[in-house]
């Protein structure tokens, strides 16, 4: 079991927006996933909840691989509020799991750790 997340790279964030724009989407696909996959969730953290952080290369990639893969794994969406460097609802990042090691790999082991 594991979580991944995806981070948008064409989009000029710095680290410590990165770094929250990445624990929004952690927590939200993980709150969706006590929901809906609760077995899940109780594996992940029992395995000592193992989390992926891949780059995407721009809004259409993130969401095709949500809209694909949302279908099967709990997911989470992360538009930004505007307060700091980017416009009101820009889309920063996106969360997927916790959920099996082997439905997340077939759809994100082509991406490229963050």
């Amino acid at each position: 079991m594991k979580q991944v997340i995806l981070v948008r790279t064409d989009i000029k964030m710095g680290k410590g927006k990165t770094c929250a724009q990445v624990a929004h989407a952690s927590l939200e696909a993980y709150k969706k996933a006590l929901k809906e996959r609760p077995e899940w969730v109780k594996t992940w953290e029992s395995e000592g909840s193992k989390k992926v952080v891949l780059k995407v290369s721009g809004e259409q990639e993130l969401l095709e691989l949500y809209q694909r893969v949302s279908k099967e794994v709990p997911a989470a969406l992360i538009r930004d509020a505007g307060l700091t460097q980017l416009p009101p609802g820009t889309l920063t990042a996106a969360g997927f799991g916790p959920a099996p090691e082997e439905v997340l790999d077939r759809h994100f082991s082509h991406l490229k750790l963050l």
